[in-house]
């Protein structure tokens, strides 16, 4: 009899055990995970094509003029390719050639015959008018824009890859410089393999990547 009781008892204990875990498994899962769900962080220049503050602006580039309370005149509008922009009240802007910060000033200026204490943000969302082209033995040759920090390797992998008729130790990058055209010589076996590093210059805008 007390064996039978013992029995009982033991596997009324095991029973139990799967429920309490269960409860416990369901506690943990209410409880919120901070982890797995933080908390977005708020940047409000996260739709800011370029951080420079030293960027001038180009013709075809985007930019974000933004005047506080007066939504009425803030607005995204491209550089025409003569270099202005047109705004509300103060139809054509020059934009082209000056920085976001001196684009700001200026427009901050013009706007106090019409609102009060204007306070403006200029932003530039998309850069087009800083381009590099990749042209010869290229998968896709053709212009590309200019991001910050592009070297001629950069530059060579926004092209696609090169053909199997390309000559990787010939390639060429040709810049205009005070009125002439002068050539670096870019060896990709060379640099890939650690050699002549100085060889990947930093690219500018207008310079041509020739690929023979």
């Amino acid at each position: 009899m007390i064996k039978k009781l013992h029995t009982l008892v033991i596997a009324s204990l095991l029973a139990g055990v799967p429920a309490v875990a269960q409860q416990q498994g369901a506690s943990q899962n209410s409880q919120p995970d901070s982890q797995s769900a933080p908390l977005p962080a708020y940047n409000d220049a996260s739709h800011g094509a370029t951080s420079d503050p030293n960027y001038v602006i180009g013709p075809q580039d985007v930019i974000d003029v933004n005047v506080w309370k007066e939504p009425d005149i803030s607005r995204t509008v491209p550089v025409r390719p003569d270099g202005k922009i047109s705004l509300p009240l103060l139809n054509d802007v020059q934009a082209a050639g000056v920085t976001p910060a001196q684009l700001g000033n200026q427009i901050t200026a013009s706007l106090k015959k019409y609102v009060t204490n204007p306070q403006v943000t200029v932003i530039v969302t998309a850069i087009n008018s800083q381009r590099i082209y990749v042209l010869g033995e290229v998968t896709r040759p053709g212009a590309f824009p200019l991001l910050p920090g592009t070297t001629v390797l950069r530059g060579l992998s926004s092209a696609g890859g090169f053909t199997q008729f390309a000559k990787m130790k010939g390639i060429y990058v040709l810049r205009l410089e005070n009125g002439k055209q002068v050539k670096y010589p870019f060896n990709y076996k060379d640099v890939v393999n650690g050699k002549h590093p100085e060889q990947d210059i930093l690219l500018k805008a207008g310079d041509t990547i020739v690929v023979p």
